[in-house]
């Protein structure tokens, strides 16, 4: 499952940008690959018909990080995971700007 997750993320990469994000997914566990392709499964899901661009992902970061359930690990493993994601989407070309990662009043 982990070497399927790590191929169908890195084909979301930009061609010139595959074997670095590769690199970078080797290093993640299982369970933070999980974390980044719900993301974009989430996306694509939510994206009705528009292009599964940058204009998907704006703002979706927050609403998705919000969404998320982690009873068990926690507030840390939950803004970990948000860096990782946010790490995935830069090195992939997916997203080239800063997205807010998290807001006070959405974790409470």
């Amino acid at each position: 499952m982990r070497s399927a997750l790590v191929t169908a993320l890195v084909a979301r990469a930009e061609k010139s940008l595959k074997s670095g994000v590769r690199r970078f997914l080797r290093g993640l566990s299982c369970d933070e690959l999980q974390f980044i392709a719900s993301f974009l499964g989430a996306c694509i899901l939510e994206a009705t018909g528009q292009a599964h661009g940058n204009e998907c992902l704006c703002g979706e970061v927050s609403e998705f990080q919000r969404r998320q359930g982690l009873p068990d690990r926690g507030v840390e493993d939950r803004d970990l995971k948000i860096i990782l994601l946010l790490e995935y989407l830069c090195r992939s070309g997916i997203r080239q700007t800063s997205i807010p990662a998290r807001t006070e009043a959405r974790l409470g």
